[in-house]
C-alpha cells in the first residue's frame, strides 16, 4: 500500500494542506506502528507452531495446548482496560515502550516452559503484559486521523496481523529446524530469536513515537493548526449530539453489541491461527514446508483486507463491511469440516481468512466513530478486552471437540457459529448503527 496515494483517496479533492498533513504523518507513524504490531502478534501465535514439536516433547494433549493458548486472553481481559486508561495518562511513547519490553522478555523466557504449570503461568503472563497495545494504538491513531481516513489507515496498522503470518510461518516453520543447537530445542529458539525483537523495538519506541500532534516537531505550524482544527471540530460535534462519560460508555448497549460481535470475529481469527499449522502439517508435510503453506491463507487476507478498507472508506459505509465478512468466513469455516482434500481445505480456509482480515479494520471505524478522549480510551479497551476472551473461547473450542472426536474439521464447523452470531448480530442491529454513524460511518 502507498501511504501517500492513500492519503488522497476516496472523498474527492483534497487541500494541498491536507493531503501534505496526512502524507507526513503516515510516513512517520504507519510503518513503525505495522513493525511493532507484526512482533506483537508474532510473539502471540508463534505457539501454534512452537506445538508441532513442543507438544510431544513436553506430553501436552490437545487440551492442554488450548488452555495455554488461550489463558493468554485472561491475563488479557483483566489488564485491558487499565492499560488503555494509563496510555491516555501517560502518553503512547512511554506506556507502549513498556508493554513492548515487557511482552518481549515474557515471549522469549516461554524457552524455560517445561510443563503444564509454567506453560499455564507464561502465557498468562505474557497475556498481562501485551495487554493494552491493540486497543492503545487505536486510540493513539485517532490523535493523528479524522475520521473520513481511519479505515485505510486502520488497516495499513492491522496488515501486520495477516503479514506476521505471511513472513513469521515460514520462519517459525524454518526455526524448528534448529533443534538440537547448543542444547536447546527447535521450539525454545523460536521463542527466543522471536522474542528479541520486540525488547530492541520496544527500547525504540521511547525515544520515536510523539505522543500528540501538537507535540511534533516534524509537523509545520499550518500542519498542525489543519490537524488540529479538523480533529476538535468532530469532537465537538461528537459532544454536541451527546457527551458520554467513561461510565456511560462502557455501560452503552453500543458498546456491549460491538463487544458481542468482536467476539465472534476473534473467536475464529484465534481459532484458525492457533490451529491451522497443525492442521496443514496432518497433509503430511515437513516443519518448513508447512510453515509456507500456512501462509497463504493470510497473504490473500493481507491483500483483500487493504483493498476493502479501501472500499469502506470510498463508499462511507460500515455495517455490511463489516457484517458481510463475518458471514463468509462462517461459511468457509463450515464448508471446510466436510472436506477431506487439502487442496479443496486450503481454498476454503483462504477464503474464511479473507472474510476474517476484511472485518479487522473496518469494524473498529465503529466506535472511534461517536467516542472521544477517556470515554473512546475505556470503551475501545472493553471491546477489545471482552472481544479477547474469545481467543480463549476460540482455541478452546477447537481443542475440545478435537480431543472428545479426534477431529480438528469438526472443532472448524463448531467455531464457524462464532462468526456466523458475530455476522446476524451486525445486520439485526445495524439499523442502530446506521443511525448513530450515517452512511458516511459518521454521526448525523
Amino acid at each position: 500500500m502507498s501511504l501517500a496515494t492513500t492519503s488522497v483517496a476516496a472523498g474527492g479533492a483534497r487541500s494541498d494542506i491536507e493531503t501534505s498533513t496526512i502524507r507526513t504523518i503516515s510516513w512517520r507513524l504507519i510503518p513503525f506502528l505495522i513493525l511493532a504490531y507484526f512482533f506483537s502478534y508474532l510473539d502471540r501465535v508463534n505457539l501454534g507452531f512452537a506445538a508441532l514439536t513442543m507438544n510431544a516433547e513436553l506430553k501436552f494433549t490437545p487440551l492442554i495446548f488450548a488452555w495455554g493458548a488461550g489463558i493468554f486472553f485472561i491475563g488479557y481481559f483483566i489488564f485491558e482496560v487499565p492499560s488503555n486508561l494509563a496510555l491516555e495518562k501517560f502518553g503512547a511513547s512511554r506506556w507502549i515502550a513498556r508493554i513492548m519490553v515487557t511482552w518481549g522478555i515474557i515471549s522469549a523466557a516461554m524457552a524455560l516452559v517445561s510443563g503444564e504449570l509454567s506453560f499455564y503461568v507464561l502465557r498468562f503472563l505474557l497475556g498481562v503484559a501485551e495487554a493494552g497495545f491493540f486497543p492503545g494504538i487505536i486510540l493513539y491513531l485517532t490523535y493523528w486521523y479524522p475520521a473520513e481516513y481511519r479505515a485505510r489507515f486502520l488497516a495499513a496498522f492491522a496488515i501486520a496481523v495477516p503479514v506476521s503470518t505471511v513472513i513469521g510461518a515460514p520462519i517459525s516453520g524454518l526455526l524448528l529446524g534448529l533443534d538440537g543447537m547448543m542444547g536447546l530445542k527447535g521450539w525454545q529458539w523460536l521463542f527466543i530469536l522471536e522474542g528479541i525483537p520486540s525488547v530492541l523495538l520496544g527500547i525504540v519506541t521511547w525515544f520515536y513515537l510523539t505522543d500528540k500532534p501538537e507535540k511534533a516537531d516534524w509537523l509545520t505550524s499550518e500542519q498542525k493548526a489543519w490537524l488540529a482544527a479538523k480533529l476538535q471540530a468532530e469532537i465537538a460535534t461528537k459532544q454536541a449530539a451527546k457527551h458520554l462519560t467513561l461510565g456511560q460508555a462502557l455501560s452503552s448497549p453500543k458498546v456491549l453489541m460491538l463487544s458481542v460481535v468482536y467476539f465472534g470475529f476473534v473467536g475464529a481469527l484465534y481459532g484458525m491461527q492457533f490451529w491451522l499449522p497443525q492442521i496443514v502439517k496432518a497433509f503430511g508435510l515437513s516443519n518448513a514446508q508447512t510453515g509456507f503453506v500456512t501462509a497463504i491463507p493470510f497473504l490473500f487476507g493481507t491483500i483483500a483486507m487493504t483493498l476493502w478498507a479501501r472500499h469502506s472508506d470510498a463508499t462511507r459505509e460500515r455495517v455490511a463491511h463489516v457484517g458481510g465478512p463475518l458471514l463468509l468466513t462462517a461459511v468457509a469455516l463450515g464448508a471446510s469440516s466436510y472436506i477431506t482434500d487439502p487442496v479443496t481445505t486450503m481454498v476454503l480456509l483462504t477464503i474464511a481468512a479473507i472474510g476474517v482480515f476484511c472485518t479487522f479494520a473496518v469494524f473498529w471505524t465503529l466506535p472511534t466513530a461517536w467516542l472521544s478522549g477517556t470515554a473512546a480510551a475505556g470503551a475501545i479497551a472493553l471491546i477489545n478486552s471482552i472481544g479477547n476472551l474469545a481467543g480463549f473461547g476460540g482455541p478452546y473450542l477447537v481443542g475440545w471437540v478435537k480431543e472428545a472426536t479426534g477431529s480438528t474439521s469438526t472443532g472448524l464447523l463448531v467455531l464457524s457459529l462464532l462468526p456466523l452470531a458475530a455476522g446476524l448480530l451486525v445486520f439485526l442491529g445495524g439499523h442502530d448503527t446506521k443511525t448513530e454513524f450515517g452512511a458516511a460511518g459518521q454521526r448525523k
